[in-house]
């Protein structure tokens, strides 16, 4: 297939091979972070480093990643393939440690199917250095951090220092190309963040009551991507320092929304529809794309842009190529976050978003982690106290409809819901087959209850939390172990 960066693959002449150089690729991964730079229109900051990064190459306008939470995108992403395909997909599973507690001998111990190997594995296989700035994996399935890469911080600081320092490629070989991640904290930078933005100046979603809590969660935010902006800058000076820069593909891109509700952790818009940003060597600057390209399509396109061959198990589509077709939908899954029992999937077309809640017996706002943050319980008091608007009560409601359907070329903030709307049978059929073969042809492991192993791990984890109907079953068991 033909691509548009002239560097791949390898040049054959008179019989003998010669490689062409390979160009270094370069995550910077934001953590927790909602797209409101310049280069996407927000007029509340100013972000220079990364309108300039987008301004010399591709901006993505409807990039989505496959979960609303980080460990479920995560994973899926680092092996080019949907979490709910492998098994991957409950938040924070598949470890035998949680938080310095061993969870003994009985976990849920996933692995990944044989064969099925992660992106950095793939690139050192194939030559590349490897390395992780920040450290943060988080992946929902055994995996050994040594065998992906061969450098890692010795403090995990979800910050460039390493990069900027250029201790993360020093020990590579000389002109071996680099496949690098750089982990920033985005979202999660807390008080690390000076404060800047006035909360009175902030816009504030219809779908959130109109108060001062709000208000700073949202300035806050801002202030979290101005500092996140810096940080972008001094890596791309550091590249440009070390004189690695022109042959540094970078992918800019957030693992999800930010933390307050309806966004983190869920699969409306704010959750999983994020910024993304592709420039380096061969990618024509000043684009903008607004086709739809999913979290999984990352790995195939960096596998393809180094010459590597994409393997079988993922899913994803190298979306650089010239020949590339664009997706008819992308699909997100929400699945167990933390000691929360949920399950809904989100199907999106270029114009329509299908949303099906399989567990319509608990709402939005059932019990979660945020529950003792003062914005959560100010919620809580205003869902009481009934002074939360139609609007609002989407999310913040007591119940969930079965389905949701959304026009968001007229409704981007997800509110009139037109499901039961005769208008919309079609479209809604539409999706519900479109959704209906996409589980049947990936099968979405998603729809069975968690294995008893993996109940129990998170009765472990949790305990008093966990008060999903799931966990009963279990329940004894965690008592008899209490026991011995």
């Amino acid at each position: 297939m033909k691509r548009t960066l002239s560097f791949l693959g390898l040049l054959f002449a008179l019989g003998q091979a010669q490689a062409i150089e390979r160009p270094n690729i370069l995550w910077i991964y934001l953590e927790d972070v909602s797209g409101w730079f310049g280069c996407y229109g927000d007029k509340i900051i100013k972000t220079p480093h990364i309108d300039r990064l987008a301004a010399s190459g591709i901006r993505f306008d409807r990039f989505y990643t496959p979960a609303g939470v980080c460990s479920a995108t995560r994973s899926s992403i680092i092996v080019g393939a949907m979490q709910t395909s492998l098994g991957i997909h409950n938040h924070r599973s598949g470890r035998a440690n949680f938080r310095g507690k061993d969870l003994g001998p009985v976990y849920d111990d996933i692995r990944l199917p044989e064969g099925v190997l992660t992106l950095p594995e793939i690139f050192r296989a194939a030559g590349y250095w490897t390395f992780n700035e920040g450290g943060k994996d988080d992946y929902n399935f055994r995996h050994d951090i040594r065998v992906m890469y061969d450098f890692l911080p010795k403090k995990s600081a979800l910050s460039p220092a390493a990069l900027v320092a250029g201790e993360c490629w020093k020990g590579r070989k000389k002109d071996q190309p680099f496949f690098g991640q750089v982990q920033l904290r985005g979202g999660k930078l807390g008080r690390r963040a000076s404060r800047v933005v006035d909360p009175a100046n902030v816009p504030v979603p219809p779908y959130y009551p109109d108060i001062p809590l709000v208000r700073e969660e949202i300035a806050h935010h801002y202030d979290c991507l101005l500092k996140t902006d810096e940080q972008v800058g001094q890596i791309i000076g550091a590249l440009k320092r070390e004189g690695l820069y022109d042959n540094t593909l970078i992918f800019c891109f957030s693992d999800h929304g930010y933390k307050l509700h309806r966004h983190k952790q869920f699969v409306y818009e704010g959750g999983i529809q994020m910024p993304m940003m592709v420039a380096g060597p061969g990618v024509v600057s000043g684009q903008v794309r607004q086709d739809l390209i999913s979290g999984i399509d990352i790995a195939p396109a960096c596998l393809s842009t180094a010459g590597v061959e994409v393997p079988k198990h993922m899913e994803g589509a190298d979306f650089l190529a010239e020949g590339y077709t664009k997706r008819k939908f992308v699909v997100a899954a929400r699945d167990r976050c933390d000691y929360t029992i949920d399950r809904i999937r989100a199907l999106v077309t270029p114009r329509f978003k299908y949303l099906r809640n399989y567990l319509t017996d608990r709402p939005f706002m059932q019990p979660s982690y945020k529950d003792p943050w003062p914005v959560s319980k100010k919620f809580r008091e205003m869902m009481a106290k009934g002074e939360m608007n139609e609007t609002q009560l989407v999310f913040f409601g007591p119940k969930k409809e079965p389905e949701e359907l959304y026009d968001l070329a007229s409704d981007p903030h997800e509110i009139h819901n037109l499901a039961k709307d005769p208008k919309f049978k079609k479209q809604l059929q539409r999706h519900r087959r479109l959704l209906d073969n996409w589980i049947k042809e990936t099968g979405d492991q998603g729809l069975k209850t968690e294995s008893e192993p993996g109940l129990l791990a998170v009765l472990k984890r949790w305990e008093a939390k966990c008060v999903n109907p799931e966990y009963d079953k279990v329940r004894h068991l965690l008592e008899s172990e209490k026991k011995k």
